[in-house]
């Protein structure tokens, strides 16, 4: 994918996966809403889940985005990147907005502003600053 094509992807597609590496080395999965800002990605999450204390021992991190139904429509990106932890109670709920708006197509209303502000402080911000990028289309391929 051209590096507007891919923009456009990440913009549409819903899911990110993230793959840590767990204490004992294997890969550990898990699936996150995201928002894209300043053209990277962002997510949150319990800052006391396995993801970040994977990402505290090791900020490297592989992101993939996925679509596709058939062989022929598969589609995807790849990004190696490094997670950056952000505690902060602002930034945190500044993302989670973020990705209200993004998800459910509509700012929070007063009693969802006021759960996201009281979640903040048990979450943290993952900023993902990529640092390669692979992908695929296999809708470009030829027969």
């Amino acid at each position: 994918m051209t590096d507007a094509e891919a923009a456009a992807f990440l913009a549409a597609e819903r899911v990110l996966v993230v793959a840590t590496i767990g204490r004992d080395g294997w890969p550990h999965l898990m699936p996150l809403w995201y928002v894209i800002r300043d053209g990277e990605p962002w997510a949150t999450t319990y800052a006391k889940s396995q993801k970040v204390r994977n990402l505290e021992r090791d900020p490297r991190c592989t992101l993939q985005v996925e679509a596709g139904d058939r062989y022929d429509d598969l589609r995807g990106l790849m990004l190696k990147a490094e997670a950056r932890l952000e505690h902060d109670a602002g930034i945190v709920e500044g993302v989670e907005r973020d990705v209200f708006l993004r998800y459910h197509g509509r700012e929070p209303d007063a009693g969802e502003s006021a759960a996201l502000s009281r979640q903040a402080s048990k979450r943290v911000a993952l900023r993902f600053a990529v640092r390669e990028r692979a992908s695929w289309d296999h809708r470009k391929l030829t027969t």
